[in-house]
C-alpha cells in the first residue's frame, strides 16, 4: 500500500534525479517516505522555473549533522525569510501539539511536552484567530472569564483556573507591588502549593500577563518556598524572553545551574525563536542541542517543520530526512503540519496521500484535523468532500457528539449552508457554551447574517453578565467585515463601560473597523495611542491592515511610517509587507530608490509579484521615450 502512495506522488516520475539519496535513506521505513517524497516532488518545478539548481549546503550549519548526510539529500538554497508567494497568506497561524499542564509543574505536562500557555510563546501574529482553528494551543482551552456560571438548568460549574485567589491578588496588585502582595500572602499563612501557582500562572500567561507571571517566578526562585526544578527554570526562561527577548533569556541560561541546564531549556528556547519567526538562531539551538548530546525530540523537529511551514517550506524536506535517519517517529500534530502544508498549497492530493499514511501509523485524526483538512477541501472547490468529512465529524448525534459543534458551525458557514449553521446551533442553544457562541458568532457573520450574530452576542451577555475581550472582539470583527462603524463604536464603548480591557486582538478588530469604514487615519491613531498607554505590542496583522490602505491611496509618507513602525514592534519584514509598501510608490507614481538594496538587507528574495512591482517603480528603467529624449 505504501508503494502505491509514494507512486502517485506524480512529480517525482519526471524528476528522478533528485530523489535517489531520500528513496535509499526512507528504503528501510515507510513512516516518512510518502510525506517526503510528496514534499521533495512537488517544489522541483519551483527550482526548474526560478533557474536555481539544489545546493549541496544543508540548512543546518553546525558539526552536529554531518556534512554526508545533507550532501545527499536535497536541500534547497532558499534563503532564510524568502517565500514563495503562495506562501504569504500562511505567516500568522500557529500550531501546538502541546496538552494541558499537570499540577507539578508551571505549564509544562508530564508527557515532557511543554504547555502551549508556558513555554511555547504565542505567535502574536494572527492575521486570522478562526485560521484552522488549531492557533496557539492545538486544543480549545477553558474560557477565563471570571463571572461565567453555570447555564440556567444546567450542571453545576466545574472549577475554573480564575478560582484561584492568589491569581485575584495578583491581579489586583499594582505593578510595582506584586512582590509585595505575595509576601503578605505568605505571612498571612495562605497556601503556596504547586497547585495554587500553576493555576494562577496557567491563569496570567493566558491573558498574557507575562510581566505578572515574570514576577512571581522570580519571587519564588528568591525566597526558596518550593523545590525548583528544570522545568520551572524552563518557564522562567520562557517568561524572560516574552518580556525582555533573546539576549536576556540567554544570559539567564547562564545562571541556571548546570544540573539543570538540559534539553528541556534549549528546547523552549528554540521554540521561542521558531514563534518569532527568528530562522538563524532557531537553527543554531537546533544544532546546540546536538552538540550538547542531548536527545533530539519530536517536539524539536516539529518547531522547525513549523518555522520552515511559514517561511520556507523547501526546508520541510530536510527536517523530514533528518527525523528518518534519526528515528524520531512523527507525532500527531508532524502530520497536521505536513496535511496543512499540502493543503495550503492546492495540493489536495497529497494531502489526502499524507493523511493515508498518518492512519497508516495508527494515528487517527482528532476533530481539529478533520475540521482542517475540510477547510482546505472549501477553499479548493471541492465542497463534497468538504460535506464528506463534516458529516463524519459529526457521528450519530450532535448531542452525544456536542464537541464537534463549535468546528461545524464556521465550517458549514464557509459552504454557504445557513440551514445546516441554524440546525446545528438549534443544538446549542439549549444548553449555552461560550465556546459555541463564539464559533456561531463568526458563522452567522461569515453568512452576512448580521442580526443573527447579535442575538447570540446579547444571548452572551445575559447569561454570564461579564464576557472576557474575545467575546466582544468576535462581534467587533463582524461589524468590521460589513463596515458597520456606528454599531462598532457601541460595542467597543460597552466593552470599556463592562472594565473589559483591550487586548492584541480586539485592538486588531478595533484597528480593522475603522479601516474598512475608509476611516485610516482614526485607526493608524488608535494603533499608536494603545502601542503608547498600555505598552502593548500589536498584532502584525494591524499593521498590515493600515498598511494597505495607505498603499491604496498611494500615501507614500504613512506607508513608511507604518512599515517603520511595525518593525519597531519587533516583526521582521517579510514579502508581503515589502509588498503593500512597494505598492504605495506604485500608486504614488514616485520611483523607489533602493528599494532592492532594503530587499537585500533583509535577506529577501523577490516573488514575481514583488519584481513585477520593482519593474514599474524603477528610477532608472529605459523605455522607448526615455531612450529617444536622451
Amino acid at each position: 500500500m505504501m508503494w502505491a502512495i509514494r507512486r502517485a506522488a506524480h512529480p517525482l516520475r519526471s524528476h528522478g534525479y533528485f530523489l535517489e539519496a531520500p528513496r535509499a535513506l526512507c528504503a528501510k521505513s515507510g513512516r516518512l517516505s510518502n510525506a517526503l517524497e510528496n514534499f521533495i516532488g512537488s517544489h522541483v518545478n519551483d527550482l526548474s522555473l526560478a533557474g536555481r539548481c539544489p545546493s549541496p549546503r544543508g540548512i543546518f550549519n553546525g558539526p552536529s549533522f554531518p556534512t554526508k548526510f545533507f550532501s545527499q539529500s536535497r536541500t534547497l538554497s532558499s534563503e532564510a525569510g524568502t517565500k514563495s508567494s503562495d506562501d504569504e497568506g500562511d505567516l500568522e497561524e500557529g500550531f501546538s501539539e502541546l496538552e494541558t499542564p499537570d499540577t507539578n509543574s508551571f505549564g509544562i505536562d508530564n508527557t515532557g511536552e511543554e504547555n502551549t500557555e508556558a513555554l511555547v510563546s504565542e505567535p502574536e501574529l494572527s492575521d486570522d484567530e478562526s485560521e484552522g482553528n488549531l492557533s496557539e494551543s492545538g486544543h480549545h482551552e477553558p474560557d477565563l472569564s471570571d463571572n461565567e456560571a453555570a447555564p440556567k438548568g444546567g450542571k453545576e460549574p466545574r472549577k475554573k483556573a480564575s478560582d484561584s485567589p492568589l491569581f485575584k491578588v495578583i491581579m489586583e496588585a499594582p505593578r510595582q507591588s506584586i512582590r509585595s502582595a505575595i509576601d503578605k500572602w505568605v505571612e498571612e499563612g495562605k497556601p503556596l502549593g504547586r497547585t495554587e501557582l500553576s493555576i494562577a500562572m496557567l491563569n496570567l500567561r493566558k491573558r498574557r500577563m507575562f510581566g505578572r507571571a515574570l514576577q512571581l517566578l522570580e519571587w519564588l526562585e528568591a525566597n526558596k518556598q518550593i523545590d525548583i526544578t528544570e522545568r520551572d527554570y524552563a518557564s522562567r526562561l520562557d517568561l524572560i524572553a516574552k518580556v525582555h527577548g533573546l539576549h536576556k533569556a540567554e544570559k539567564y541560561i547562564e545562571k541556571i545551574p548546570q544540573s539543570f541546564r538540559g534539553e528541556v531549556i534549549y528546547r523552549t528556547l528554540l521554540a521561542y525563536c521558531a514563534s518569532t519567526l527568528n530562522v538563524k538562531k532557531a537553527e543554531e539551538i537546533f544544532n546546540k542541542i546536538r552538540d550538547l548530546g542531548f536527545p533530539l525530540t519530536v517536539f524539536a523537529c516539529n518547531q522547525l517543520l513549523m518555522l520552515y511551514k511559514r517561511l520556507d517550506r523547501k526546508k520541510i524536506a530536510d527536517v523530514l530526512l533528518m527525523m528518518e535517519k534519526e528515528n524520531i517517529k512523527p507525532s500527531l500534530f508532524t502530520y497536521k503540519l505536513l496535511i496543512d502544508t499540502k493543503g495550503r498549497s492546492n495540493d489536495m492530493t497529497g494531502m489526502e496521500q499524507i493523511l493515508e499514511t498518518m492512519k497508516a501509523e495508527g494515528l487517527e485524526p482528532d476533530l481539529l484535523l478533520q475540521a482542517m483538512v475540510a477547510r482546505h477541501f472549501i477553499s479548493g472547490g471541492l465542497n463534497e468532500k468538504a460535506q464528506a468529512v463534516l458529516k463524519e465529524m459529526e457521528g450519530d448525534s450532535l448531542k452525544v457528539n456536542r464537541g464537534a459543534c463549535k468546528l461545524l458551525l464556521p465550517l458549514y458557514a464557509a459552504l454557504g449552508e445557513a440551514d445546516e449553521v441554524d440546525r446545528i446551533w438549534n443544538v446549542c442553544e439549549t444548553n449555552l457554551r461560550l465556546e459555541e457562541c463564539l464559533a456561531a458568532i463568526e458563522a452567522w457573520g461569515k453568512l452576512g447574517r448580521v442580526e443573527n450574530a447579535e442575538a447570540v452576542f446579547e444571548k452572551m451577555l445575559k447569561q454570564w453578565k461579564k464576557l472576557s475581550q474575545k467575546y466582544y472582539t468576535a462581534i467587533l470583527k463582524v461589524y468590521a467585515d460589513h463596515k458597520l462603524l456606528a454599531k462598532g463604536k457601541d460595542v467597543a464603548k460597552r466593552m470599556a463601560d463592562n472594565g473589559c480591557p483591550v487586548g492584541p486582538f480586539t485592538l486588531d478588530a478595533l484597528v480593522k473597523l475603522y479601516v474598512e469604514a475608509g476611516e485610516v487615519e482614526k485607526a493608524d491613531s488608535i494603533l499608536q495611542k494603545a502601542t503608547q498607554q498600555n505598552q502593548m505590542k500589536p498584532l502584525y496583522s494591524s499593521y498590515l491592515s493600515v498598511l494597505d490602505k495607505y498603499a491604496k491611496r498611494g500615501d507614500i509618507h504613512n506607508a513608511e511610517k507604518i512599515f517603520h513602525r511595525s518593525r519597531q514592534a519587533g516583526y521582521v519584514a517579510r514579502i508581503q509587507q515589502y509588498q503593500a509598501l512597494l505598492q504605495a510608490y506604485v500608486n504614488g507614481k514616485a520611483p523607489a530608490y533602493g528599494f532592492r538594496e532594503r530587499l537585500k538587507a533583509d535577506n529577501m528574495f523577490p516573488s514575481k509579484t514583488l519584481a513585477a512591482q520593482l519593474a514599474r517603480v524603477d528610477a532608472f528603467r529605459k523605455t522607448p521615450i526615455s531612450d529617444l529624449l536622451d
